[in-house]
């Protein structure tokens, strides 16, 4: 092997490599394969595009462009690549949809999870909106409240003025 580079965003691995034989050169590509076992046993390529068209009916009628589509297959399929198996089962593909969607667009999500998860009732969407004012107010709460770290431009002057005083 002479040279070895990824290719198609990390991928693929391109490799230059030259015959023992004859000195001729060529190039190949590798790739990992992954695979989705759906419920009925019968596994398939992961596929981007199944990604994007499942999401793109819980987005219809939302601000959501093909571009943020694109960006959320692309970070569900890094989320199942990172775990490092060959093959994941579909409920962990459904699953590693579920965040990417809430971070693009709320409504869309519960559309998603509505279907996904088999909402059954009204208590359903009601536990869900629930959970997402929470999670909602958690963050925000995390936001405005004050880093430990870091002290205050208050502090800071105080303990000079301190300093000053006690010289």
């Amino acid at each position: 092997m002479l040279d070895s580079r990824t290719a198609d965003e990390g991928a693929a691995i391109r490799r230059r490599r030259e015959c023992q034989s004859c000195g001729r050169r060529f190039t190949t590509a590798e790739t990992a394969v992954l695979s989705v076992t759906k419920r009925s046993g019968v596994s398939e390529p992961f596929s981007r595009a199944k990604v994007i068209n499942g999401v793109r009916k819980a987005c219809q009628g939302r601000p959501v462009s093909d571009d943020d589509l694109a960006l959320l297959a692309q970070r569900v399929e890094d989320a199942v690549r990172a775990t490092g198996a060959a093959e994941v089962p579909a409920g962990e593909v459904g699953v590693a949809i579920l965040g990417p969607l809430r971070d693009l667009d709320e409504v869309a999500y519960l559309r998603f999870a509505s279907v996904y998860r088999s909402f059954d009732s009204l208590e359903d969407f009601e536990a869900e909106i629930a959970l997402l004012r929470t999670e909602a107010s958690l963050a925000a709460t995390d936001s405005t409240s004050p880093d430990p770290d870091s002290t205050s431009d208050f502090a800071t002057a105080k303990d000079s003025a301190s300093a000053d005083v006690d010289a």
